[in-house]
C-alpha cells in the first residue's frame, strides 16, 4: 500500500511572515479576497494586520465574520452565500481552527456544490473540485488546520460534530506568522497548544503512522514540550516554537490520521460546548492509559521528546509511566483542570456512541467498547 503525503504548496514561517500575503494574491492573480474571520479577532485588531496590508496593496476585500468557535452547518450556509454576494476569487482565513473549517467547507461547496446541504461532507466525500484558493492564517497555536485536509463541523440539530476529510479542502498557502498569535490569552494559548500535543502523540500512535510521519511528530512533541510553558506566557521564544511545532503536527496527522482521544473531544464539544483544545487535553492522559499496551515501544520515544532523562534504563512499564506523567505535569503547568463538570451520567451512552462512530475513531491502536468509552468518559467527570 502507499502512503500519500498532502501539503501546503507554499507555506512561510517567521516573524512578519504576514507581509507575504499581498505578493501571494498578486502572484496568482487574484482580483479580490473573502476574508473569513471570527468576530473577535475583528474587535481586537487581530485581522486588521492583513486587511490593512491589503488595503495598502490596492487589493480590493469583503470581510464575513459570521463565524462560531464551533462552526455550524448554518455558518457554513451563510459563509457559501455571502461568498457568491462577494464575487471574490480567493479566501483568506484568517483565525484559529474555526475560522479555518469554515472557509474550506465554504471553498469546498463553491466549486462543489452538489454538497451545499453540508452534511453530505461528511467523511471522505467524493468532491471532484479543489476548492476556492485559501490563504490560511492561524492565530491560534494547536489546530494546524492550515496545512491539513481535515475539518470539523457543527450539526446543531443532532448535536454532533462530523469530520470532513478531502484533499481538494488544503490551503494553497499557509502563513504562520507567531505575531498574529500574541494576542491569545493563556488559557487559550494552553488549550490550543495541548491539542496540537495531542495531534502529535496521537498521530505518532494511530494504526496509518509510519517512518515520514514519526519524524513530524516526535520533532513537534519535542518542539511542544520545549515551548508551551513559555507560549503561555507570551516569551518570544515560546511563540516562535509553538508556531512551528503545531504546524509540524499538522504536517504529520493529517495524513495518517488521530484516534480516540479525539473522537471523545468531538463529542463533548457537540453536546457541551466544550472548547475543542481544552476537552483533547483533559483526555489525552486517560486515551493514553488505555493505549499503552499497544503501542510497542513508541512512549519510550514519547518520553524522550518530552525531556524524560534515562529513558533507556527504563522497563517498557516504567517508560510508558514516564510518557504519561510528563503529558500530565505538562498539563498541570499549562493551567488545564483535570475535570469536566458538565458531563452528565445520563449522556453517557449517547456520548460513548458518537465518540465511536466519529471519524477519528478508527486510526485508534486499540479497539474500545462502549463500556471502556463510558470509563473513561467518567473518569473527567
Amino acid at each position: 500500500m502507499a502512503n500519500r503525503i498532502s501539503l501546503n504548496g507554499t507555506s512561510y514561517h517567521g516573524a512578519g511572515a504576514i507581509q507575504e500575503i499581498v505578493n501571494e494574491i498578486k502572484g496568482h492573480g487574484f482580483k479580490k479576497a473573502f476574508v473569513a474571520s471570527d468576530p473577535d479577532l475583528v474587535k481586537f485588531g487581530v485581522t486588521a494586520k492583513v486587511t490593512d496590508l491589503l488595503e495598502e496593496a490596492g487589493i480590493p476585500f469583503s470581510l464575513y465574520s459570521d463565524i462560531k468557535p464551533n462552526p455550524t452547518i448554518e455558518n457554513v450556509q451563510h459563509g457559501v452565500k455571502a461568498f457568491r454576494e462577494s464575487e471574490a476569487d480567493c479566501i483568506v482565513a484568517i483565525g484559529g481552527g474555526s475560522s479555518m473549517d469554515t472557509s474550506k467547507a465554504i471553498g469546498i461547496i463553491i466549486t462543489n456544490p452538489e454538497f451545499e446541504d453540508v452534511r453530505s461532507l461528511e467523511g471522505v466525500a467524493p468532491t471532484k473540485n479543489p476548492c476556492v484558493p485559501i490563504i490560511a492564517v492561524p492565530t491560534t497555536a494547536g489546530t494546524a488546520a492550515e496545512v491539513t485536509i481535515n475539518y470539523v463541523i457543527t450539526d446543531v440539530e443532532k448535536e454532533r460534530k462530523f469530520v470532513c476529510v478531502d484533499p481538494h479542502d488544503m490551503p494553497i498557502v499557509a502563513v504562520v506568522d507567531p505575531d498574529m498569535m500574541s494576542s491569545m490569552p493563556k488559557g487559550l494559548t494552553a488549550a490550543t497548544g495541548m491539542d496540537a500535543l495531542t495531534h502529535a502523540i496521537e498521530g505518532y500512535t494511530t494504526k496509518a503512522a509510519w517512518e515520514m510521519t514519526d519524524m513530524f511528530h516526535l520533532e513537534a512533541i519535542r518542539l511542544i514540550s520545549k515551548n508551551l510553558r513559555g507560549a503561555v506566557n507570551n516569551t518570544k521564544e515560546g511563540r516562535e516554537g509553538m508556531a512551528l511545532g503545531q504546524y509540524i503536527a499538522g504536517m504529520g496527522f493529517s495524513n495518517v490520521g488521530l484516534g480516540i482521544d479525539h473522537s471523545m473531544a468531538h463529542t463533548l464539544s457537540a453536546h457541551y460546548d466544550t472548547p475543542h483544545g481544552m476537552a483533547c487535553a483533559q483526555l489525552l492522559p486517560i486515551s493514553m492509559e488505555f493505549n499503552r499496551d499497544y503501542t510497542g515501544e513508541r512512549y519510550r520515544e514519547i518520553a524522550r521528546a518530552m525531556g524524560v532523562q534515562g529513558v533507556d534504563d527504563m522497563t517498557q512499564e516504567e517508560y510508558r509511566d514516564a510518557a504519561i506523567a510528563a503529558v500530565k505535569k505538562l498539563s498541570k503547568d499549562v493551567g488545564i483542570p483535570e475535570k469536566n463538570e458538565r458531563i452528565r451520567e445520563e449522556d453517557l451512552d449517547q456520548l460513548a456512541s458518537d465518540a465511536l462512530n466519529d471519524a477519528c475513531y478508527p486510526g485508534n491502536p486499540r479497539e474500545a467498547t462502549k463500556e471502556q468509552v463510558i470509563d473513561m468518559f467518567r473518569q473527567l467527570m
